[in-house]
């Protein structure tokens, strides 16, 4: 199987720990091998479960259920409050690892997933399913996980192979078997699709990603707009990512509210909305940066989670804007009649705010009273926190909104 890569064709590991979380609290704590596990804030009012074990999963566990509902699905399960700085020493520990076999390593925040392109590197450590087994061995070795691997020409047939050896196991997808791969499974395994997408491809009796890849461009163009272009080329195996380091990576900034209650406030909603704009823009501003997309992630009391995104090609870094931008969002996202659970705003495709004045005399008086408000309300946030002072909609309830660190988006 190893002999389908050539020179010419890409190499793409994908390293996959299974309940990451739970795989390092069993290393930390050998006893929590022997019985189920769910981890989860503890203290938190509303708590919802972080990660889980199999045998909680096989109990009906899901991420991002209720803590109380997991707990009577699954009675006996050890209960653990999450520790994501554990989590991320973890993953940095296994990049280390990584690091001996290519500089391209793409990894998630605290989530045991890791992309590593390995294109022609077998001069040096020898075929890529050779790179594969070795890694598995020295993680077991040293760190004492066992991850899944598997290996395409890009990351997402890497990535939909690792999904069908889960828990543990490995799978290898040789270069132009990409299509036959892909066509007999199930087109929920495509990385990227929305729930209201794979909704409508149901309608559509379009059960197979080989069935949808019968579909040309302009017959999906029809029921799913721009994403015809992205569904095409899935179907198809095509992916021309690259695996981007750290380094080559936008941060992102990231903030999220869990009401008291869920709700169905316009107001109180939209208040926190703005708060979260607020905070991101203050962050912005005193990174010296700005962003050029506002995403929404609305999770609403049935668990359902729908995500809507405004764009801003100049890029932004004002609170008004924001506010514009990620209540056009949430506008976008709040479509159904069901009460909200939280409210989460990411910020991303960061760049380096200009530093270029303007070319006119002049500037826009409106823009320059703006910048002269942020720039007061900034100082006072520094020295005060955000509770002190809002603009607008964010005064309400600026104390209410609690603060989280931004953290890179995938």
């Amino acid at each position: 199987m190893a002999q389908g890569f050539t020179l010419r064709e890409r190499a793409v590991l994908h390293f996959n720990v299974a309940d990451f979380a739970v795989a390092v609290e069993r290393v930390a704590d050998s006893s929590l091998r022997r019985r189920p596990l769910i981890i989860a804030p503890l203290q938190a009012a509303r708590a919802v479960v972080y990660d889980m074990s199999e045998e909680a999963y096989g109990e009906g566990v899901r991420k991002g259920m209720a803590l109380r509902q997991a707990t009577r699905l699954c009675r006996g399960a050890a209960l653990l409050a999450p520790r994501v700085t554990l989590y991320d020493k973890a993953m940095r520990a296994f990049v280390k690892e990584l690091q001996g076999y290519s500089p391209l390593i793409e990894c998630g925040r605290a989530d045991g997933h890791f992309f590593v392109d390995v294109t022609g590197t077998h001069r040096l450590y020898g075929p890529a399913p050779d790179v594969g087994w070795r890694v598995r061995r020295q993680a077991r070795t040293s760190l004492g996980i066992n991850p899944i691997w598997t290996l395409g020409t890009s990351k997402l047939v890497a990535k939909v192979a690792s999904r069908l050896v889960k828990p543990v196991g490995e799978y290898i997808v040789t270069a132009g078997d990409e299509e036959r791969f892909l066509a007999p499974l199930p087109v929920h395994l495509l990385p990227g699709l929305s729930a209201q997408e794979l909704l409508k491809l149901q309608e559509f009796r379009l059960t197979t990603i080989g069935a949808l890849a019968q579909l040309n461009r302009h017959q999906l163009m029809v029921p799913f707009g721009r994403r015809c272009e992205y569904l095409h080329a899935a179907s198809h195996g095509v992916d021309d990512s690259r695996v981007c380091t750290p380094e080559g990576k936008a941060e992102g900034i990231d903030y999220e509210h869990v009401f008291a209650g869920d709700i169905n406030d316009q107001d109180l909603v939209e208040g926190v909305v703005a708060a979260l704009a607020g905070r991101a823009g203050f962050q912005l501003r005193m990174q010296r940066q700005v962003t050029r997309r506002v995403g929404i992630w609305l999770r609403y009391s049935d668990g359902a989670l729908v995500v809507r995104q405004a764009s801003c090609k100049a890029g932004t870094s004002e609170d008004i804007l924001l506010r514009e931008l990620a209540l056009t969002a949430l506008q976008c996202a709040w479509t159904r009649r069901v009460r909200i659970r939280s409210c989460r705003l990411v910020c991303d495709r960061l760049q380096r705010q200009s530093p270029q004045l303007s070319l006119f005399a002049e500037p826009d008086l409106r823009q320059f009273r703006q910048k002269k408000v942020s720039g007061a309300v900034d100082i006072l946030r520094s020295r005060f926190g955000h509770g002190v002072i809002g603009v607008g909609l964010q005064y309400p309830l600026a104390s209410s909104v609690d603060d989280s660190a931004g953290f890179p988006v995938h």
